[in-house]
């Protein structure tokens, strides 16, 4: 099962985190950690690794919550698999049952479909355009377990997706750019706010 999806730049800031398991207390401090651990790795070493131990919280700490340290132990060795790919780091953290060469390949599925979506993806299209991102991973991966291992497919879906999106923001903000429909009664070109109340006020005195 696959339990957490990381991005991450070169600065340590993540740009993506999604959790597929109940998060514990301190599943905070994973992101940070697993980058410590990816940063320092020479180009040359293999791209699994373990997933790092927090140290016992202290008796009566507020940080250690009902559990303590059984809300990170499920009795597995969980694993980090990760890409690097120039500014931005791609991890996965999967449970024993993933495959680490199944993963590393379902990483650069990821990616390919970011490209097709944003054309040459970069950091800022993660920045600013996180829901789609969100979005083209929920193709991929949903509950922790691989949905879709096609580029095209996780590509149309994730199209069609963003045009509901537009369709329906559209729809409910008649003002917003690209909303409503022109003054010639066609639906298929972009109008600006300044188009759509021109359309309106000539309808109005056709009538």
């Amino acid at each position: 099962m696959i339990h957490a999806v990381l991005i991450f730049n070169n600065n340590g800031l993540p740009r993506l985190t999604k959790y597929f398991v109940p998060p514990s207390q301190r599943t905070h401090i994973l992101p940070k950690a697993v980058f410590a651990l990816v940063s320092q790795r020479a180009p040359q070493l293999c791209n699994f690794l373990d997933v790092p131990r927090p140290a016992p919280a202290k008796r009566g700490s507020a940080r250690a919550g009902p559990g303590g340290e059984k809300a990170w132990e499920n009795g597995q060795q969980d694993r980090v698999i990760y890409r690097n790919y120039a500014t931005l780091y791609f991890v996965f953290v999967v449970d024993e049952g993933e495959s680490e060469l199944g993963i590393l390949d379902l990483i650069q599925v990821f990616v390919e479909a970011l490209d097709r979506s944003f054309e040459n993806v970069c950091e800022l299209d993660l920045v600013f355009h996180f829901d789609e991102v969100h979005a083209i991973l929920s193709e991929v991966v949903q509950g922790g377990v691989v949905l879709e291992t096609n580029v095209d497919a996780i590509h149309e879906a994730a199209q069609a997706a963003a045009l509901a999106r537009r369709q329906s923001f559209a729809a409910a903000n008649p003002l917003a750019l690209g909303g409503g429909s022109g003054a010639s009664g066609g639906g298929g070109g972009m109008v600006t706010p300044l188009g759509w109340v021109t359309g309106k006020l000539l309808g109005g005195k056709a009538r």
